[in-house]
């Protein structure tokens, strides 16, 4: 199996053979896999982060970026089933988040092996009616626009040519991924749901978030952090806290690693 940390769609920041647990980390529109890349030092050592790189972005840059979710999860299922070989989780933030739940759902019906909790973040609930403005298909200096004001994209990247030359198709294709997601109603997981929020995000609001509750009909729980959309990178330390705390009892109930039990 090829599980090379520098490219693929499954990048292993730090390897763990001993790990019991895999958490899936699912990227935001303009995000990639080096946003995990601090994660295992502030989890559990008993957890092994897998971040989910699609292509159009870091080392995939020069592959063609996917602007439909369904095509995306389509591509992704194959390709991510083999690293499911032991317990795992789903982490997404934002369009991440929906990333996680359509695959958990392709999952489902395929009859593959089903996360043991799914964690999204920033993220409405995927029934709820989008109130989002629709950007992924505005004229080059309208996009700009967009994009400072929401504040993912730094200034410096923004003002310069050569590099929005590369990346503006991956960003395009990113928002187009959620802009243009038609939600198709489904009976809820049987797995929990955790839903994580920013305080101070602009974009999605509590009650968009404690809608997640209507896709689980198991345990749901919410939680807000101090921090804006992007609340997973300004206030990481109290994410991967929560996090740990959410994952520890998990963990207490899954077998060594390499012993019978999966």
């Amino acid at each position: 199996m090829n599980r090379s940390p520098l490219n693929g769609w499954a990048v292993y920041p730090s390897r763990n053979p001993n790990a019991r647990l895999r958490l899936f980390c699912f990227p935001y529109a303009g995000g990639g896999a080096t946003v995990y890349s601090p994660w295992p030092r502030a989890l559990p050592p008993e957890v092994e982060v897998v971040a989910v790189q699609p292509p159009g972005r870091e080392a995939r840059l020069a592959e063609t970026p996917y602007g439909d979710l369904a095509q995306l999860v389509e591509a992704m299922h194959p390709q991510l089933l083999p690293h499911m070989d032991k317990p795992f989780a789903f982490y997404g933030h934002s369009n991440g988040g929906l990333m996680a739940f359509e695959l958990t759902r392709t999952l489902r019906r395929t009859g593959g092996p089903m996360p043991l909790h799914l964690f999204v973040g920033g993220r409405p609930a995927p029934q709820m009616d989008p109130d989002e403005e629709v950007i992924h298909a505005l004229p080059h200096g309208e996009f700009l626009d967009a994009l400072r004001r929401y504040a993912g994209t730094p200034e410096e990247i923004l003002q310069n040519a050569e590099i929005m030359e590369l990346i503006e198709p991956m960003l395009r294709a990113d928002f187009s991924l959620g802009e243009t997601y038609a939600y198709t109603p489904e009976p809820p997981l049987d797995l929990p749901i955790s839903a994580y929020g920013g305080e101070r995000d602009d974009e999605v609001d509590i009650e968009e978030l404690e809608a997640w509750r209507e896709q689980t009909s198991r345990e749901f729980r919410l939680q807000m952090f101090d921090g804006d959309h992007f609340f997973i990178n300004g206030n990481r330390a109290g994410v991967l806290q929560h996090l740990s705390r959410e994952l520890r009892p998990l963990l207490s109930t899954l077998f060594p690693a390499g012993t019978r039990g999966w």
